[in-house]
């Protein structure tokens, strides 16, 4: 089983971005990381996959869409976001 593309949908100084990519850090995984400080596309492509999502991080693991840092922080927790990340 190959491991699933992870993208995390950033800002500069955020808190909660560098805590997510932290525990993604910890756990191995390589991932995608797109900076949305100033918008652009890659804010409007953030919005398309996640419509109700107005603050970062935004995390996708494969097509599922995670949520924020502690979405993330919650999986961990819950023991469910090793299967998520095909560890």
């Amino acid at each position: 089983m190959s491991a699933p593309k992870i993208d995390i949908y950033t800002k500069f100084a955020c808190p909660y971005c560098v805590r997510a990519k932290m525990l993604l850090s910890r756990k191995g995984v390589e991932f995608e990381e797109f900076d949305v400080t100033f918008g652009g596309d890659k804010r409007e492509e953030m919005l398309k996959r996640a419509p109700e999502a107005r603050t970062v991080p935004q995390i996708f693991i494969g097509d599922f869409h995670v949520g924020g840092s502690d979405d993330l922080a919650a999986l961990e927790r819950e023991g469910k976001l090793d299967a998520l990340l095909g560890l």
